[in-house]
């Protein structure tokens, strides 16, 4: 039996149905609800600061429709739309939502819906998340249908790119290509060893070779500290500075 949880907000303008969708989810134990909203702006608000997995999202909304505000999502949430009008599911895949769900639903074609999305997520997290070891001294990432063991300590850097990684290592001219997100990775390596300094990078601290103002040298690439991660690494510098 799987553990995985998916978050989960609940969009729609009409209470009935965010009523009833919401009862719908509470009767599904992967399901996690974080939020309730009556409009796309709305929870646009919330997920700025809280990222979900999945939105149950109505297409025909004020302001905002479920479908042009499904194209402003990460990519790592997606959406089952709930409508009461047919004409929208060419759309709704058009955006790569997973499921379309027809007013008036009932719980069990929720259910089906829902257990796509499980689905999916089960799929994804196989595919990306790291398996660690307790030490930390390495972990196993999936490239090319191999897991392959990657030691932390030959480790350079992690480089983003959209929904895959680049894991830089000493004496290896050619990166390991993997499906992940670096926010993921941030989560699974430890802080002493390892720092984001940019949205698109993860370093290994110990083989800093060179700071020079706000970029980092490793092995010749030049790597930029962005201003939102520079209070850290400036206090991680400081702390290990003579002075």
């Amino acid at each position: 039996m799987s553990n995985l949880k998916i978050s989960c907000v609940i969009v729609d303008d009409e209470p009935m149905a965010l009523n009833l969708v919401e009862s719908y989810v509470e009767k599904t134990p992967f399901l996690d609800l974080k939020r309730k909203c009556s409009s796309a702006i709305e929870a646009m608000e919330f997920i700025k600061n809280n990222p979900v997995d999945l939105l149950f999202l109505d297409i025909q909304m004020p302001d905002l429709s479920g479908i042009e505000f499904s194209k402003m999502l990460p990519k790592e949430t997606r959406v089952i739309f709930t409508t009461a009008f047919d004409h929208y599911a060419l759309e709704g895949f058009k955006v790569e939502a997973i499921d379309y769900l027809l007013k008036p639903f009932d719980y069990a074609e929720f259910l089906t819906s829902a257990n796509k999305a499980n689905t999916w997520f089960e799929l994804l997290k196989g595919k990306r998340e790291p398996i660690v070891s307790e030490e930390k001294e390495f972990l196993f990432v999936k490239s090319e249908y191999k897991q392959l063991r990657v030691k932390l300590a030959d480790v350079l850097y992690f480089e983003g790119l959209k929904d895959y990684i680049k894991i830089w290592l000493k004496d290896n001219p050619k990166a390991i290509l993997t499906l992940m997100s670096l926010k993921s990775l941030e989560q699974e390596l430890p802080e002493t060893q390892f720092m984001r300094v940019h949205r698109s990078f993860i370093i290994s601290l110990k083989n800093i070779d060179v700071i020079e103002r706000s970029q980092i040298i490793i092995n010749d690439q030049r790597i930029t500290v962005s201003e939102q991660y520079k209070p850290k690494f400036l206090e991680y510098i400081n702390n290990n500075s003579l002075h």
